[in-house]
């Protein structure tokens, strides 16, 4: 697409990437780039920088915050969080809980995006680092030590309950998860066209054999985290690429060590803060014997206000490295080097429209095996097997509630209640909805094996008058969440029955006489002597079958009414 006079917003713009991107971005002359950084500070050094070194009539405004969180939590960090009881609890609830309207509306990431409506979306964060490195083995091994005084002193609970809540804190996939659901939600709101993340493998495009790591471990479990958070952040956005009113969505991943921001002599920071020299001469040796603590033991001198000061190469987002590291790890047959200017071309490629062969998306799209003719081919073989056992053997095969969602078993099981009763879809139409009631509850009441067949895979059936309700020793709707008790109020039926139940009442019967109604309004659109390949579901389709075909039915339901439509082959 063209990027001239559109607004970009840049995610993670100040960083080593973004900023190259946001560079090459100005030169095609959108009408605003907003460039996203985590501190206030950082998003405005950026915009200063690209103020200064281009002359652009794009209007560039910062903004900041933690995109992973919410609103109210935005400019706290990390520690900040954990240690907080109720701001622990908000970060559970978030991640935990569904998806819901206040849950979108509370995010910082969504409030962003609706902001300032996008129409393209460059997402450069980090995201399988800031995931992966908040370390869940770190934070077993503080709940392992909390267990352990806990069995030996029950009033050490409270610290116990802290270590549980920060673990669940720490969940990965919960988190990556519901990132990309408000992302996803908050770009298809915002009628965002086009998003593109930079993802990582996680290893620098280096094996399980990577020398470079975190720990004694190799490689350590955190870096295979990190890995690991990142494929899984790619499938998910190769689904979103998959979904008809996302974006267009793209990833480009790196395999390499990208470098450089600059090169430079000063003090050397880890974590924000600069590195203190502390000396230990020989007479201060510590004697290895007993036991040994690895926390600081007092033995070690420190030299005043003196830090560590070298030559560095800023990295970005990977930190600074010394000329030995940095000589190592870009030698022949390491990581290697990418830079971040050759990203950014390639990202600004793909958007102009160009195929630079670097989009993952695109290659897992060639690369996974779809639907095949062969199969397709065998599909009516196998459901007319299946069509003479049943007949052989005087059964209905309608639903086990093994595939899911219980929506599906509680339409197929309506859709053939209807056939029961009815037989064909013009014939549904030929009674009132009241009379359609009457008719499917006479028959759950005489058919005692449909009845067990309904609920025995824990799905009830609400009787006709909305209040009797028939159930089996399980039932799947409403979800076990934490409770097993729930109060039952008007709304509070009428969503278990939408999510569920085979609903009896009349104003379901009407649904049902509605979506027949708009089936035949779909054949009637067809030409009656149109045999082109112009239709998936041609009037053949809809009127080979003399009795109403619920797989069909429910497919369209699905497909039209769910939005469930597969969106590409």
């Amino acid at each position: 697409m063209e990027i001239k006079d559109k607004r970009v917003m840049i995610l993670g713009g100040w960083g080593l990437v973004g900023m190259a991107i946001c560079r090459q971005m100005l030169d095609e002359g959108p009408r605003e780039l907003i460039i996203l950084s985590l501190h206030e500070q950082d998003a405005r050094d950026a915009c200063a920088e690209l103020k200064r070194t281009h002359k652009t009539d794009t209007l560039l405004t910062p903004f900041w915050g933690n995109v992973f969180v919410r609103d109210s939590m935005q400019s706290l960090s990390r520690v900040e969080i954990l240690e907080n009881e109720q701001y622990r609890n908000w970060l559970i609830e978030d991640t935990l809980e569904p998806l819901s309207e206040s849950l979108l509306a509370g995010s910082h990431l969504f409030q962003t995006i609706d902001r300032f409506k996008p129409d393209i979306v460059v997402d450069c964060i980090n995201s399988a680092t800031a995931v992966a490195y908040q370390d869940v083995f770190t934070g077993y091994y503080n709940l392992k030590s909390e267990l352990k005084k806990s069995k030996h002193d029950e009033s050490c609970s409270t610290g116990l309950v802290s270590e549980v809540e920060k673990l669940l804190c720490t969940l990965y996939i919960p988190q990556l998860i519901r990132h990309v659901q408000i992302l996803y939600e908050a770009m298809r709101r915002s009628k965002t066209r086009f998003y593109v993340k930079i993802g990582t493998s996680g290893t620098g495009g280096m094996g399980l054999n990577i020398p470079y790591t975190h720990s004694e471990e190799k490689p350590s479990r955190q870096l295979l985290s990190k890995s690991t958070v990142a494929g899984a952040h790619s499938l998910l956005l190769f689904l979103m690429a998959r979904t008809p009113d996302a974006p267009i969505t793209k990833e480009i991943k790196p395999t390499a060590a990208i470098a450089w921001k600059k090169i430079a002599h000063g003090p050397i920071r880890k974590g924000g803060k600069t590195v203190g020299l502390y000396d230990c001469p020989p007479e201060n040796a510590f004697k290895l014997k007993g036991t040994i603590d690895i926390r600081q033991n007092g033995t070690p001198v420190k030299l005043g206000d003196q830090v560590l000061e070298s030559v560095y190469v800023d990295t970005g987002e990977n930190g600074i490295f010394s000329y030995g590291e940095f000589s190592a790890i870009s030698s022949s047959g390491q990581m290697e080097l990418v830079t971040p200017e050759e990203i950014a071309k390639n990202v600004v490629y793909e958007i102009k429209g160009g195929n630079t062969g670097h989009d993952i998306i695109n290659a897992l799209d060639n690369a996974t095996m779809g639907p095949t003719y062969r199969a397709g081919l065998m599909r009516q073989a196998a459901l007319s097997k299946m069509e003479r056992l049943m007949q052989e053997h005087e059964c209905d095969s309608v639903a086990f509630e093994l595939l899911g969602p219980p929506r599906l078993s509680k339409l197929l099981f309506e859709a053939h209640l209807l056939k029961r009763v009815c037989g064909s879809m013009p014939n549904v139409l030929e009674v009132s909805a009241d009379q359609l009631s009457k008719r499917v509850e006479a028959l759950v009441g005489t058919d005692a094996q449909l009845r067990a067949s309904v609920l025995s895979i824990g799905i009830p059936i609400l009787l006709r008058d909305g209040v009797r309700l028939l159930r089996g020793p399980n039932m799947k709707i409403p979800p076990f969440r934490g409770e097993y008790e729930f109060e039952v109020n008007a709304e509070a039926v009428d969503n278990w029955a939408k999510d569920g139940w085979v609903d009896l009442r009349q104003k379901n019967m009407e649904a049902w006489q509605e979506r027949i109604k708009l089936i035949r309004s779909e054949i009637q659109e067809i030409p009656e002597h149109d045999t082109s390949s112009r239709y998936d579901r041609d009037r053949y389709y809809w009127l080979d079958d003399d009795e109403l075909n619920i797989g069909k039915i429910v497919g369209w339901l699905f497909a039209n009414e769910e939005h469930g439509l597969r969106m590409k082959a």
